[in-house]
Order: C-alpha cells, then sequence, then structure tokens
C-alpha cells in the first residue's frame, strides 16, 4: 500500500485496459467495493472544495463577525481530509487495476495521465501541508493564501471534478424503491409528478453524504474532520431550498398535496439547517474532549437524517398512499423500535423515581435501583451520547447514597432531568406517528 501512495505511476505503468472498450464489454458494472470507494472519495472531495471557500466560519460559535485570529483549526482539518483522500484514492487505484485485468470498466472515465496527475497533487499538498502545520499557530492570512493555492490547484485537476461528479451521480440514486424507479423512470407523467421526480434525486444526495458520517460514527472513528463533509451538506441543502423554495413561488395550484409536502419540506430542512449548524456544530471545530465531539456529531448527524427520512417517506406516500416508512429505510424500523422501547423505560423510571421521592421506603429504592441498572445494562445505549454522561452520573449517585436525607434531593433533581430527557425522546422523527399513552 505505502508503493501505491508514494509511487502511484508505477501503479498503472504499462496498464493499457483501464480505456480499453472491448475489454470493458466484457462486464457493465465494476465491483460494489470499487463504486463505493470511487462515491466516498468524491464525498470527501466535495467536502474539501466547501470547506476551502468556507473554512469554520460556518461552524463558529459566538460573535461572527468578530475577526479570526488563529486559523490552525482549518490547516488541520484540510491536512487530514488530504490524508483520508490519499489512502482512499491508493485504495481505488488498486480496486481500477484489478478490474481492468478483469475487462471491468468503473465509469469514472479516468485516463492514466488524469490519475497520476491526480496522485501526484494530493502527494505534494500533504507533504507542503505538514510543513506548513509545524509553523502553527497560523493565521487568517495564511489560510486564505492556503486555501486559494489548493481551491486553484484541484480545480485545475480533471481527475478532481470527474470523482465529485460520480459521487453526486451516485448520490442521487441512493433512494428507496418506490422512490428510485419513480425518479428514473421515461414513462409519461403528470407536472406535479414531474416536478417531485426532479426534486427526489437532490434528497437522495444529501442522505448519501450524511451516510458516510454515519459509518464514521458507527465505526467509532475520529470525527472532527466530518466537519468538512458537513460543509457540502450545508451548501447541499442550501441549494436544495432555494430550488424548492422558487419552485414553490411558481407553482400552479397551492391546494395541491405536493405543494404542502414541498411547503412543509422546506421549513422543516430549513429549521433542522438552522438548529444543526448553529447549536449541534457550532464551536464543535474548536473542541478537544472526543465525547463532546461525538455527543454533537451524532445529534447533528440523526436530526438531519432522520428527518429527511421522514421527509422523503412522506413524498413516497404522495405516489403511494399504503406505502409503509418501514419498507423505505430499514434502519428506520430499528431507531423506531429502540426509541419505543426508551421512552417506555424512561418513562417506568420517571414513575419509579417520583415514587421513591415520595416514600422513600426500601423496597421502592431497591426497585428503583434494579431497574436503573437494568437500564445501564442495555437500553441507555439508545440515548444520544450527549445524554449518557448526565444520566450515568445521576444514577452512581443513587446508587452510593444510602441516607435517605441525602437521596431525596437527589431524587428530587433526578425526576426533573427524567422530565426533560422524556420528552427530548418523545419528539424524535420515528415517534411523531407515535403519541405516547401513559395508560398503557
Amino acid at each position: 500500500m505505502a508503493a501505491v501512495i508514494d509511487s502511484p505511476t508505477d501503479i498503472l505503468a504499462g496498464d493499457t485496459t483501464v480505456d480499453n472498450a472491448p475489454r470493458r464489454e466484457k462486464m457493465a458494472s465494476p465491483d460494489h467495493s470499487d463504486t463505493e470507494t470511487a462515491v466516498e472519495l468524491g464525498v470527501w472531495l466535495s467536502g474539501l472544495e466547501s470547506f476551502l471557500s468556507a473554512g469554520h466560519y460556518v461552524f463558529r460559535s459566538g460573535d461572527a463577525a468578530k475577526p479570526l485570529t488563529d486559523s490552525s483549526i482549518e490547516f488541520r482539518l484540510t491536512q487530514s481530509t488530504l490524508m483520508r483522500c490519499q489512502k482512499l484514492y491508493a485504495r481505488l487505484l488498486v480496486l481500477r487495476k484489478r478490474n481492468a485485468d478483469a475487462g471491468i470498466g468503473d465509469g469514472l472515465g479516468l485516463s492514466d495521465a488524469e490519475c497520476n496527475e491526480f496522485a501526484a497533487a494530493l502527494r505534494d499538498t500533504i507533504q507542503i501541508g505538514q510543513c506548513i502545520i509545524r509553523a502553527e499557530p497560523l493565521g487568517i492570512g495564511e489560510w486564505k493564501a492556503w486555501g486559494k493555492l489548493l481551491s486553484e490547484k484541484f480545480d485545475r485537476l480533471a481527475a478532481f471534478h470527474k470523482l465529485i461528479r460520480y459521487a453526486e451521480t451516485r448520490g442521487e440514486q441512493f433512494l428507496p424503491e418506490p422512490l428510485k424507479s419513480f425518479a428514473e423512470t421515461d414513462a409519461p407523467m403528470s407536472a406535479e409528478n414531474a416536478e417531485l421526480a426532479l426534486i427526489l434525486p437532490r434528497f437522495a444526495k444529501v442522505l448519501k453524504w450524511l451516510s458516510v458520517v454515519g459509518r464514521m460514527l458507527e465505526g467509532d472513528e475520529p470525527l472532527k474532520p466530518a466537519l468538512v463533509i458537513f460543509s457540502r451538506v450545508n451548501d447541499q441543502v442550501s441549494d436544495l431550498l432555494c430550488y424548492m423554495n422558487n419552485r414553490l413561488e411558481r407553482f400552479p395550484n397551492e391546494e395541491a398535496e405536493l405543494f404542502a409536502a414541498l411547503d412543509a419540506a422546506s421549513y422543516t430542512a430549513s429549521i433542522e439547517l438552522k438548529k444543526v449548524f448553529t447549536h449541534e456544530l457550532s464551536g464543535l471545530s474548536g473542541l478537544r474532549p472526543p465525547p463532546s465531539i461525538r455527543a454533537n456529531m451524532e445529534t447533528a448527524y440523526s436530526m438531519l437524517n432522520e428527518s429527511f427520512q421522514q421527509t422523503l417517506a412522506g413524498m413516497a406516500r404522495l405516489i403511494d398512499p399504503s406505502v409503509n416508512v418501514v419498507t423505505l429505510f430499514p434502519s428506520y424500523q430499528i431507531n423506531f423500535e429502540r426509541s419505543l422501547k426508551l421512552r417506555g423505560e424512561l418513562w417506568e423510571i420517571v414513575r419509579l423515581t417520583q415514587s421513591a421521592e415520595k416514600e422513600p421506603e426500601k423496597q421502592k429504592i431497591e426497585l428503583l435501583n434494579r431497574s436503573l441498572r437494568e437500564f445501564m445494562h442495555g437500553t441507555i445505549d439508545f440515548l444520544f451520547y450527549k445524554d449518557t454522561e448526565t444520566f450515568e452520573r445521576f444514577v452512581e449517585e443513587i446508587l452510593v447514597t444510602k441516607q435517605n436525607k441525602d437521596l431525596v434531593p437527589i431524587l428530587h433533581r433526578f425526576g426533573a432531568y427524567l422530565e426533560t430527557l422524556f420528552g427530548q425522546v418523545s419528539m424524535r422523527a420515528v415517534l411523531e406517528k407515535h403519541p405516547f399513552d401513559s395508560q398503557k
């Protein structure tokens, strides 16, 4: 692998099969790992493109008008992204070589010269960036110069644009059935359905970019670099909002179901985007504790991902009123079942806590403690990461406190916290159609 990274030219030397049309015709599609690697690389490159334009201005906390004095964060995030892109590109070159030997095309349309030029650009910018970072702290002037140099360098590379376009094309297909078939059909359709078919791929692309962040969360990877991807997501959602609002202004029938669906989608997306970028991700670039970074990143990802899935589910019902959201997004069912279980157990703990606070008898306290231990051994994993630490501190305090006079005030504070937490869980998008009934 080191040879691939350091000497990309050697990999493709003498290889004329990549662009050999007769050999490509032997098999139409590349292998799945090849496709996903190319898409992920395109996602990161597009994020880098957006990040170089905005830096972490999108994620700033406090007074946005206050001038920056240190841009070391931008340099480190850019360097991390370049190194990740280099690893992905090295993997892609290996897969391309293997597929070319088997007569499989990859759909990227990259020539050997474009591959080598792009690999050399990555190698050179990483080496230069590594030298620059050693000179920290770095000011805004240095960042603007470096960002401009990188933008101009990559903008001249055909491979850079082809990889991003490839990821966007694949991302637009990131739709569940029946939405995917509906968006791609060539069959005649009504004006409203044609409008819907134009909008669906834009939602799909956002979900595809978010899926990369989701895999990082599942893989317990360092998460701060994902801000680069969120830079592109911010651009995508902003463009989507502009597009939808423009269509709504010219929509011929404001009484139509599609108009209402687009209007609701535009409003929801704007609200979620504001919450994510002004609260959850605000100031995250300057955070150091990994638990805090994970907590905010997980919440930001969940808010956008679930909101967009819910919106697509509503649009799917315009096509087929009988469609079930679970069949559209398998992960939706998992999140629904976990949230349902979490809400039920939290309510039971609320009830036990209030009862023990009013009458701190030994039996009631033991019942509460047993319930808390069971919750800590399983269901607590269904909480957002940012809520886990606070819950654990309360539980630890309750379990070690033996005197009722000391325990009752703790139970009172814990009960108030639980009611707030229960309310937040109940507001999850997956529970929107399932109101809580305390009598059950």
